[in-house]
């Protein structure tokens, strides 16, 4: 078989090195090839995390068995041997930046498990790599200023489990150094200057909002495939809302990440949420930070008995248009009637509420206790409102909703308990006039705690006392129960988890957004900003891309079909998105240490991946 040259740039050797040629020939096999390289530089040195890189073709040759003839490589090819791992800038949900080495040549899906081993993060699945927003520059060397945590030096782990020594993995307790790249990671950061916060980008609509998510990484491809070099900056980000198995004793970065990322949520306005809760999200942001001293306040939570929802109980159903009918619950449905006395005989409608989504829709300020039921329908999902008189009457249909969605009925163990948890969330927002003054302190900063919208809204000094008296509910927890309860107030917004993409539906003429959350799809009207459609994920039947036409096609139960083309976004995104929630369905608590890569593929990836 003839020889032939065969041009390889070796990175080792410097940028101004020319390329060597070596003589090879078809059936040489590529780990062949990196042997007479290695020979050639006359360097010596560990080889073994270098691999070759095919410019042209953007692709890794990473199986050394394989001959050149078998991976098309020709003489035309230009080859680099460089290394698999190479420094990153990775930012975090708490705004700070680590330079650490990452996989330039597994997919992302492994370059992130790796990454997490090395943070001490558990279920690296949840999370995922994206592009930052372009920044606008004032200066070329801006990026140089600002602060690193510096990890390059920390060896790359193998094992999921991590040996601790001082409650940190022994890779950070090798030096003060590390062991405060820890602290920071696991602690978290000082509360953001007011004008840094006012300085960063906010989406100012839902259109807005479609724009970040075009920016993740596709998991079963490279970091070089997708054209990251050396040194390049990626946000590291919880990409899928499903957290399993949290557990504060192994947890500590996970949980204080988690709750960074929740907060600058709602910091930069991602999130919507009421004037009462953005007032308990800045109390329990400062009791992370410095917990203060304030005054005692004794509650009294009064437990409520209900009777069971008698027939005919007069409470109201809202439908959009505001109008009041008879209601009564029973067993998981809701009936309702024209009136009172109409109850005895057949209702207007009755809503059996297993298997829906419930979400609050509370403002204690303004006496508003509405209740968001999204019920599932043949064709999606029907979305109706209750509104309630009062917080009692609130409590216990909103402790009975949630019970009938799960299939369980008010004579169910759990419903006093729940209407009583309710009850002490609603206190928690409700500022008691009537409470002991509490006692100020001049030294918070309340406008670092609340999103710019306050910012402008309230003055300080109206903040501080506000501020303060959400914190006094929360003054008694501990500083762990205070992220978990930051988190759990999150999680029960109702815009919680939704990641926002616009498509276009097919047969329509306009564009649209699509909602992806953790267990449905929303199609959103531009138009009017409403909910038009909810498909559930448990009522899917299968979903798969025609990769010519880069549309995506959802069948449901019902013969209902759904396809849609992505306006601003690469239809892969959609596809692993909806693939990634399926898969995270698939964990249970007793393989949580172990995952099903090959069932990620397939499911995010489609065709491509496999």
């Amino acid at each position: 078989m003839a020889a032939w040259d065969l041009t390889v740039t070796v990175e080792d050797l410097g940028p101004d090195a020319p390329p060597l040629q070596i003589s090879v020939t078809s059936d040489l096999h590529i780990g062949g090839v990196i042997l007479k390289l290695v020979e050639q530089t006359n360097l010596k040195k560990d080889w073994s995390d270098h691999a070759l890189w095919w410019e042209q073709k953007q692709q890794w040759l990473l199986r050394t068995g394989w001959t050149l003839d078998k991976c098309g490589v020709h003489a035309d090819a230009r080859l680099v041997f460089t290394p698999q791992h190479k420094p990153l800038r990775l930012g975090l949900p708490n705004g700070a930046t680590l330079k650490m080495r990452a996989c330039f040549s597994s997919s992302a899906f492994r370059t992130v498990m790796g990454i997490c081993r090395v943070l001490n993060l558990r279920h690296p699945e949840e999370l995922s790599l994206l592009r930052p927003v372009e920044e606008k520059k004032k200066k070329k060397d801006k990026d140089s200023s600002e602060e690193l945590y510096d990890l390059t030096d920390v060896p790359l782990t193998a094992g999921s489990v991590q040996a601790l020594y001082n409650g940190m993995p022994a890779h950070f307790a090798d030096s003060p150094k590390t062991e405060a790249v820890y602290k920071m990671l696991s602690v978290g950061l000082p509360s953001p200057a007011p004008e840094a916060i006012a300085k960063l980008y906010r989406p100012a609509s839902v259109v807005d909002k479609t724009h970040i998510h075009t920016r993740w990484l596709d998991s079963s491809r490279s970091l070089m495939q997708q054209g990251i070099q050396e040194n390049d900056k990626l946000w590291l980000r919880f990409k899928y809302y499903t957290f399993h198995d949290m557990d504060p004793k192994y947890d500590a970065v996970r949980l204080t990440q988690l709750y960074e990322q929740a907060r600058w949520a709602i910091l930069l306005e991602d999130i919507d949420c009421t004037e009462e809760e953005m007032m308990l999200f800045g109390a329990l942001q400062q009791h992370h930070m410095t917990p203060l001293t304030t005054s005692k306040k004794n509650k009294v939570h009064n437990h409520l008995i209900f009777d069971n929802f008698p027939p005919c109980r007069p409470k109201r159903l809202t439908l959009k248009g505001y109008k009041q009918y008879w209601c009564k619950f029973q067993d998981t449905s809701i009936s309702y009637y024209k009136s009172k006395e109409d109850c005895y005989g057949e209702p207007i409608q009755q809503l059996n509420l297993k298997g829906c989504e419930v979400a609050p829709d509370v403002n204690v300020a303004g006496q508003k206790f509405c209740i968001k039921l999204l019920i599932p329908a043949p064709e999606g999902m029907n979305e109706i409102y209750l509104r309630c008189e009062n917080e009692k009457q609130y409590s216990q249909w909103m402790a009975a909703c949630k019970l009938a969605s799960k299939g369980l009925t008010l004579l169910d163990i759990s419903y006093q308990s729940e209407v009583k948890n309710i009850q002490t969330f609603l206190s928690m927002q409700r500022s008691n006039s009537a409470a002991p003054a509490a006692q100020t302190d001049d030294s918070i900063n309340t406008h670092s705690l609340v999103s710019p919208r306050y910012q402008k809204k309230y003055k300080p000094k109206q903040l501080t006392p506000r501020i303060l008296e959400a914190y006094q509910n929360v003054a008694q927890l501990s500083l762990t129960s205070a992220i978990l309860k930051f988190l759990q107030i999150w999680q029960a917004l109702p815009d919680f988890g939704i990641s926002y993409f616009m498509v276009r539906f097919k047969g329509s003429r306009k564009d649209e957004v699509l909602g992806i959350a953790n267990n449905r799809l929303i199609r959103i009207d531009l138009g009017i900003g409403d909910v038009v459609k909810t498909w559930r994920y448990n009522n899917m039947r299968q979903w798969n891309v025609n990769w010519d036409i880069r549309q995506v096609a959802i069948e449901f139960d019902g013969n209902i079909n759904v396809a849609l083309s992505c306006v601003n976004a690469d239809c892969k995104v959609v596809h692993e998105y909806i693939g990634g929630y399926i898969f995270m369905s698939t964990r249970s608590r007793q393989q949580s240490d172990t995952l099903n890569e090959e069932l990620f593929y397939k499911l995010t990836g489609g065709h491509e991946a496999l």
